[in-house]
């Protein structure tokens, strides 16, 4: 066993500083960090939904149905902390996805069973 504690090992390139990192994480409101997490839940879905410029060569709509209910439940439970200034655009966002990934499925959901309806409710299209 070593006698140096993670403190004594010096920060490199190829290892991160966590504490600066913890400082960096500390100084960020936590609206930043809800609207931040939707922002990568939603891109990663495009992604899956083949909405990218890629198109099909990523698409997996199981793994979009996913990333679209833990989307949905995320912008269900911050509905209180974050403003409708911010909530208003994700929830755009969220149905235009829902309605892509209704629109991409060959097997489609009966109304309120697609992804993230369990929270939004049943989206029709």
């Amino acid at each position: 066993m070593s006698e140096t504690s993670p403190a004594d090992t010096p920060t490199t390139a190829d290892t991160p500083d966590f504490d600066a990192m913890a400082r960096d994480i500390a100084e960020v409101p936590a609206v930043e960090v809800i609207v931040t997490v939707a922002v990568n839940l939603m891109s990663a879905a495009a992604v899956k939904l083949g909405l990218t410029e890629e198109g099909d060569e990523h698409k997996d709509l199981d793994e979009a149905r996913k990333l679209v209910h833990a989307l949905a439940g995320l912008l269900d439970a911050s509905a209180t902390e974050i403003s409708s200034f911010h909530a208003a655009p994700l929830r755009d966002g969220l149905k235009s996805l829902q309605l892509a990934f209704r629109e991409a499925s060959l097997i489609k959901d009966e109304p309120g069973q697609g992804p993230g309806e369990k929270y939004t409710g049943a989206i029709y299209g």
